[in-house]
């Protein structure tokens, strides 16, 4: 990008940094509420305007942070690269696309043929050619279950008739009752019907669980899923939005998010833990249960510290 002469003082990424410390805002916490990646962030505010994507766009996110701190942005606007020339550049993805640096791997090409419409054409002939294939097989299986189904049916049938005729006492009415009038075919019926008389009183001990089942479910206490509290060597409460970062000793990183009010979080790790806060006036932290007071740490309403 062509430049032309800076005001003097500080450049226009060192006041911009002043004014978002003075804020009390982390860069993460900031680019968050940008909706812009932190990278883009921190190389406006150590001027490596090389890494953006031209004049234009350092000014005009750069005002975006002026008008999100608050403040005026023309001192910062004079201190920032200008251009001679407008330059056009075709840009399909817009402002929200993400930002590469010089070193990053080229985005995968599979994407732009899986959302071409030729790609959705020849997926929906396969899967329109394979449910045709396998429609067959339905049909050929649907008569079999049917016959199943009825061969199923009738043993449950006669099992539900037959008790009928039974007594109270699980004898048969026949033997309970003298006076009866006899039924010339009732004989061939009780004998070729024993062995499901037989299991008549199955049937009904199976029915009258099924029934005290449900009478018996209220007593069983649904559990309630209660979330877990935070736990670690570092634990951390925010009532507001709160940039949080915890990194140990070994360079790894347990922690590093927003917290949103009523959040809570922990984190652990090899000793010593080097701790950032975001926003001190809405964060409670405990080191190993215990309260930590954070008014000793602070300044400008961001916290650094460190767990030994």
């Amino acid at each position: 990008m062509s430049d032309t002469a800076f005001a003097a003082g500080p450049s226009g990424g060192v006041l911009l940094r002043q004014a978002r410390e003075a804020a009390g805002l982390h860069v993460a916490a900031l680019a968050a509420s940008l909706k812009v990646p932190v990278r883009k962030l921190e190389a406006l505010e150590e001027d490596r305007y090389e890494q953006l994507t031209d004049a234009v766009f350092a000014r005009a996110l750069a005002l975006s942070v002026c008008r999100t701190l608050k403040i005026d942005p023309q001192p910062i606007l004079d201190r920032l690269p200008q251009t001679t020339a407008p330059r056009l550049v075709q840009d399909h993805e817009g402002i929200g696309a993400p930002f590469r640096a010089p070193g990053d791997a080229a985005a995968p090409v599979w994407r732009d043929y899986v959302k071409s419409p030729v790609t959705l054409a020849v997926g929906g002939l396969l899967l329109g050619a394979i449910a045709i294939l396998l429609l067959p097989s339905f049909r050929s299986e649907a008569p079999a279950a049917a016959v199943r189904t009825e061969t199923t049916e009738v043993p449950m049938a006669a099992s539900v008739v037959l008790p009928a005729t039974v007594s109270d006492g699980g004898t048969p009415a026949a033997n309970t009752s003298p006076s009866a009038p006899a039924v010339p075919t009732a004989a061939p019926v009780a004998v070729s019907t024993t062995p499901a008389l037989a299991a008549a009183p199955a049937v009904t001990v199976t029915t009258v669980s099924t029934v005290a089942s449900p009478a018996s479910a209220p007593a069983a206490a649904t559990p309630v899923n209660v979330a877990p509290a935070a736990t670690g060597i570092v634990v951390f409460k925010v009532s507001g939005p709160s940039w949080i970062e915890v990194m140990d000793s070994q360079g790894k990183v347990p922690l590093r998010r927003l917290l949103a009010a009523g959040e809570s979080a922990g984190a652990s790790g090899a000793l010593p833990l080097a701790v950032t806060v975001g926003s001190v006036s809405t964060t409670t932290v405990e080191v190993r249960g215990k309260p930590f007071d954070l008014g000793r740490v602070s300044r400008d309403n961001v916290a650094r510290f460190e767990i030994k």
